[in-house]
C-alpha cells in the first residue's frame, strides 16, 4: 500500500503440534494479541486445531492479512532416548505461506528467542521478535511509519545484528480468544489453561536458555489480576491451571500473595506450577494447598550435592528432601524433573542421585538422559572448551553434553534395574503406551495433568 498505513490485518499462527503428554495452550499470543488491539485487526490461528491447514489456505485467500506472525515454542523434545526435532513442520508451514502470500513473516517465541539467526533464515522470515511478544507492537508502528524496524529494542531483521532481548516495558494485559475454536481444543484434552504471575528469572543454572527469552529480572504481575484471569479461565471452561513461570517460588512473597487472591477470589478449580526444590517458609505449601494448589513439579535435576553445585542450582540436595516433605505434608501431588549425565556425571554421583530418589517416597519421576546444549550458556561454553561442539556448529539438531565419566548407555541400564517397571519412573515424555492411556483418560472426561495416578 502506499503512503502511510494506519491499520493492518494480522494473523498469528501457533506452529507448535506437540500434544505430548497433553498440549499447551499458546498463552503467548493471547499477550501478543492483546497488545496489538484494538488498533488492528488480529485473528489466532492454531495449527493443533483439526483443520488448521484449511483455514490457513482460507484465510491467506480470503482474509489476505498484511502481516503473518509465526510463534515457534519448541525447537526439539530434548530427549536422547527419543529425540524428536519439530524443525521440518516449521519449514513446511512457511514454505506454504510463502507459497501464497508476499505479506512479511514476523517470527517469535521462545524456541526463536534461543536461535534467531538460524531461524531467520531457515524460515526465509521478514522480521522477528526475539523476548516479549509485545515488542510486535513496535515493529508493526514502524511498519506503518515506514520507519526502519532493525533500530527498535528486539527486533530482527533480514541480515541485521540479533542482540540480547530487551525487557518489555509497555503495557502487559492478557486477551483470551474465547470464541476461537482453539480454545475448545485445549478444553476437551484435559481442560488445563496456563497462567503468568511474572517474567524473568534471577536463577544461573548452567544448562538454561531462560534468560535468553524473558531476562533475568522479575517483573510482577498483580496478584490481584493473575486471580481475575484465573477466574475468567475457570468461567470458559478450564478445569485445571498451570502457572507457567520458570519458577513459581523464584519469589515466594510473590507467589503467596498470588495464592492468597485465588482464595480471595474464591477460584474452584485446581492449580499447579513448576518450582525450584529449596527449603520452603513455614506453612508455605498448606497455604498454597489452601489456595487450591494439587501439582507441584520440582526442577530437582540431581540429589548429589556435587551435581548441583556444577549445574549451578540454588539449593541442595537436603532443601530438596525438605520441600518434598513440606509440599506432601500438605496434600500436594508431587513430581520431580532429573537430568541425568550432565558434566562431572560418573557412577557414584549416579547413585547417589538413585538413592535419594527410593528415599524420597512417593512422587512422579521424570527422567532425561542428557542435557541439552543450548548458545549462550555456560554449558555451551564449556562444550566448546572440552571440544564436544565446534564453535559454527548447527545447535537446531539437537546435541547433548556427554559426561566424561559415563556413558548414556550405562545410565540407562542402571536406571532401568532401579525402576524395575514402576510406572512412576519414566523416561522422557513417557511411552507411546503413556500417551495412548492419558489420549483415553482424557476422552472419558478426565482433566489435569493426570501424572499422580501413575502412582497409585
Amino acid at each position: 500500500r502506499a503512503g502511510k498505513v494506519d491499520f493492518m490485518k494480522v494473523l498469528l499462527i501457533s506452529a507448535n503440534t506437540v500434544t505430548t503428554p497433553h498440549p499447551v495452550y499458546p498463552l503467548g499470543l493471547d499477550y501478543v494479541m492483546s497488545a496489538l488491539t484494538p488498533r488492528h485487526e488480529v485473528r489466532i490461528l492454531d495449527m493443533n486445531v483439526a483443520g488448521a491447514q484449511d483455514r490457513l489456505e482460507d484465510s491467506l485467500r480470503v482474509d489476505r492479512p498484511d502481516v503473518i506472525g509465526i510463534s515457534i515454542r519448541n525447537i526439539d523434545n530434548e530427549d536422547t532416548l527419543d529425540t524428536k526435532s519439530f524443525i521440518p513442520g516449521y519449514e513446511a508451514l512457511a514454505r506454504f505461506i510463502r507459497a501464497r502470500t508476499q505479506a512479511p513473516i514476523v517470527l517469535g517465541g521462545s524456541g526463536f528467542s534461543i536461535f534467531p539467526r538460524e531461524f531467520m533464515s531457515l524460515l526465509d522470515a521478514d522480521f522477528g521478535v526475539v523476548g516479549e511478544g509485545e515488542a510486535m507492537s513496535l515493529l508493526l508502528a514502524a511498519l506503518e511509519e515506514r520507519t526502519d524496524p532493525a533500530v527498535l529494542p528486539g527486533i530482527v531483521t533480514r541480515g541485521g545484528s540479533v542482540g540480547r532481548p530487551v525487557p518489555w516495558t509497555g503495557t502487559v494485559a492478557r486477551r483470551t480468544a474465547s470464541g476461537e475454536a482453539g480454545l475448545r481444543f485445549y478444553l476437551d484434552r484435559g481442560g488445563i489453561m496456563n497462567l503468568q504471575t511474572k517474567r524473568g528469572c534471577p536463577f544461573r543454572c548452567f544448562y538454561c536458555s531462560f534468560p535468553l527469552i524473558e531476562g533475568r529480572k522479575f517483573r510482577f504481575f498483580p496478584p490481584e489480576e493473575v486471580a481475575r484471569q484465573a477466574r475468567e479461565l475457570e468461567e470458559l471452561g478450564a478445569r485445571f491451571l498451570f502457572i507457567t513461570d520458570s519458577v513459581f517460588n523464584a519469589d515466594e512473597d510473590h507467589s503467596l500473595a498470588v495464592a492468597d487472591a485465588f482464595r480471595r477470589e474464591r477460584l474452584g478449580i485446581p492449580w499447579g506450577a513448576f518450582l525450584a526444590p529449596r527449603r520452603p517458609a513455614d506453612g508455605y505449601y498448606r497455604a498454597l494447598a489452601d489456595a487450591g494448589m494439587t501439582h507441584a513439579e520440582f526442577g530437582t535435576e540431581s540429589l548429589c550435592n556435587a551435581q548441583l553445585r556444577r549445574y549451578q542450582k540454588p539449593f541442595q540436595a537436603g532443601e530438596v528432601f525438605a520441600a518434598h516433605a513440606s509440599a506432601r505434608g500438605a496434600g500436594i501431588h508431587i513430581a520431580h524433573y532429573f537430568l541425568l549425565g550432565g558434566p562431572g556425571e560418573d557412577a557414584q554421583t549416579l547413585e547417589e542421585t538413585l538413592a535419594g530418589m527410593e528415599a524420597l517416597g512417593k512422587a512422579v519421576f521424570f527422567l532425561f538422559c542428557g542435557v541439552r546444549i543450548f548458545p549462550q550458556t555456560p554449558l555451551y561454553q564449556l562444550s566448546l572448551e572440552e571440544g564436544q561442539i565446534a564453535p559454527d556448529q548447527d545447535l537446531l539438531t539437537p546435541v547433548f553434553y556427554r559426561s566424561k565419566g559415563i556413558a548414556k548407555e550405562e545410565i540407562r541400564e542402571r536406571v532401568k534395574r532401579q525402576a524395575r517397571g514402576r510406572m512412576n519412573w519414566i523416561y522422557g515424555d513417557g511411552s507411546a503406551q503413556t500417551e495412548r492411556a492419558v489420549a483415553r483418560m482424557y476422552a472419558r472426561g478426565h482433566s489435569g495433568p493426570l501424572w499422580e495416578l501413575l502412582l497409585r
